[in-house]
């Protein structure tokens, strides 16, 4: 008698939190505590980010049988542009790499919508409970724009201002911001079905 294999069960609100904040928290704590020039601080963290990111990916594969079709994708710029930074000593790669993913994840949005395709449920990994045809097409547009608006100043602060400033702006201008987007979407959702019974879900901050 053949046994059946035991489905592995979702991971927790709290284990995704880990998984999608964690490298970025690791990349600035990291950087933020390395003595030294600019050079030093983003190699370190750098190399932290991205150890962090694959750990991410192990853990989310071994706890729940699955690495989530975001986490493939961040987790792969991660390691294309953290190892061209190593390589080439440019902190430019590193810095462009949150434009290419807002950027594809707002493409990606766009001809969801365009296909009529529920591509946003598939990259937030979760369900808004009685949300209607009507609520998903809104808050798809909206994360779409959102998305396109991120990777706009992304490079703007990129290019204008230092590394430091930069560092500083992913930490206390884009993760706020994204939390604030978030909660603002919820009684835009709740006039088309919404339950209020769980959080929205926060795209990982990368």
């Amino acid at each position: 008698m053949t046994s059946t294999p035991t489905k592995k069960a979702p991971l927790g609100a709290g284990q995704r939190l880990a998984i999608d904040i964690g490298p970025i928290a690791i990349f600035f704590l990291v950087n933020f505590l390395t003595p030294g020039l600019d050079m030093v601080k983003l190699i370190a963290g750098t190399t932290a980010f991205m150890i962090a990111s694959i750990a991410a990916m192990v853990y989310s594969l071994v706890r729940s049988g699955r690495i989530s079709p975001m986490l493939w994708l961040t987790g792969t710029l991660v390691l294309v542009f953290g190892g061209l930074t190593l390589y080439f000593h440019n902190k430019e790669f590193i810095q462009i790499k949150p434009t290419v993913i807002y950027a594809m994840l707002s493409a990606i949005l766009v001809f969801g919508l365009a296909t009529g395709r529920p591509l946003l449920s598939l990259f937030l990994e979760a369900a808004y409970p009685g949300l209607n045809e009507t609520g998903w097409r809104k808050l798809t547009i909206n994360w779409a724009v959102f998305f396109a608006f991120l990777a706009v100043i992304n490079e703007i602060v990129r290019h204008e201002f230092s590394y430091a400033f930069w560092l500083g702006f992913k930490l206390w201008g884009v993760i706020p911001l994204t939390l604030i987007f978030a909660f603002a979407n919820v009684p835009m959702l709740m006039k088309h079905g919404f339950s209020t019974q769980d959080e929205p879900p926060i795209p990982p901050q990368e």
